[in-house]
């Protein structure tokens, strides 16, 4: 109800009331495992949303008294402009207001951690999608490109997938905010397409009940087939080109090279280099059959029960949508 709210309402207040029924909301998944962990995580995920929530609120108050409308649309002035796009990026996890997101995901369930990097990021980039004309274009892409680079380097060294799996969101949505101001139904369609493919992995984990890399080595008996299909997700998620993931990242560039902002997409480009290497990692593990060093994990029993036909389907978009990229390219 919250994002439905959020994604079609034209006034401001009613906007940051979808906002705040969505956080509400999530909080009970959040802390249901009732874990100090998952308490910390509540914790944090609530005062972080508060903080931003109030942002945007005044935000829109102070175009109000400045402007006179209330209509989002309508942010002509820049100093709400720029509280507006440092609120939804705190809510959205770019950096350099990223610290929240890993941790959070890190104290949740997985599917818990599923809502939190799709449903619960579309209405804060709805928002963005509806003022993206008034949108400061330098301050737009500093924060892609630092949220490019951090949500790279930050998910090299990391051993729990659900923090690597936030640091991929961190760095998906730098480019979907790269690219906002120039095509925004382009970031939209980036934004789909992370969602299918994000949530196959999710599910996908979550079949196999992995949470760290070292579990993912003694996997491969327990569902071979389901990892293969995990391994070409990843590689999906990298934006590997016979996937559907390398789709958005080459629509993107074609569009900055378009808008004349060439050093943005080079730079952009680089920096997927850094997401590929730890996706790579994680294919390999998901996949592996003879592990480099000894476990402390007891190998997995082969089970005969087969992953739900939701998984099957979105592993299956998230494999082959790429030959459908120029009838994408027409429709955005």
């Amino acid at each position: 109800m919250g994002t439905t709210i959020t994604i079609s309402s034209n006034h401001w207040m009613m906007a940051w009331t979808g906002l705040e029924i969505n956080t509400l909301a999530i909080i009970p998944f959040i802390a249901k495992s009732h874990h100090p962990r998952a308490i910390e995580a509540t914790i944090k995920y609530f005062l972080t949303q508060s903080a931003a929530s109030a942002l945007v609120l005044f935000s829109s108050m102070i175009n109000a008294w400045l402007t006179g409308q209330w209509d989002i649309t309508q942010l002509n002035h820049p100093l709400p402009c720029l509280m507006l796009t440092t609120a939804i990026a705190i809510k959205l996890g770019l950096a350099p207001f990223h610290f929240w997101f890993p941790e959070v995901l890190q104290g949740s369930h997985l599917t818990t951690a599923l809502l939190l990097s799709t449903l619960m990021k579309f209405p804060p980039l709805t928002l963005l999608l509806m003022t993206s004309k008034s949108l400061n274009p330098t301050l737009l892409t500093t924060l892609a490109i630092t949220s490019m680079t951090l949500g790279g380097w930050m998910g090299l060294n990391q051993t729990q997938t659900r923090k690597i799996l936030a640091f991929s969101s961190i760095s998906h949505l730098g480019w979907m905010a790269l690219v906002i101001i120039y095509n925004p139904k382009l970031s939209l369609l980036a934004f789909l397409l992370y969602t299918v493919m994000t949530t196959a992995v999710f599910l996908s984990l979550n079949k196999i009940k992995v949470l760290k890399l070292s579990a993912m080595l003694i996997s491969w008996t327990k569902t071979p087939t389901l990892n293969a299909a995990l391994m070409l997700t990843l590689l999906s998620l990298a934006g590997l080109p016979p996937l559907t993931g390398f789709s958005p990242k080459w629509l993107i560039i074609q569009e900055l090279t378009k808008q004349e902002t060439t050093p943005a997409a080079t730079i952009a480009a680089m920096l997927s280099l850094l997401g590929l290497f730890f996706y790579l990692r994680l294919a390999y593990h998901s996949t592996i059959t003879l592990p480099p060093n000894s476990s402390n994990h007891m190998k997995m029993w082969y089970t005969r029960k087969t992953p739900s036909t939701l998984t099957a389907i979105l592993t299956s978009l998230s494999i082959s949508l790429l030959p459908l990229s120029p009838m994408i390219l027409t429709m955005t």
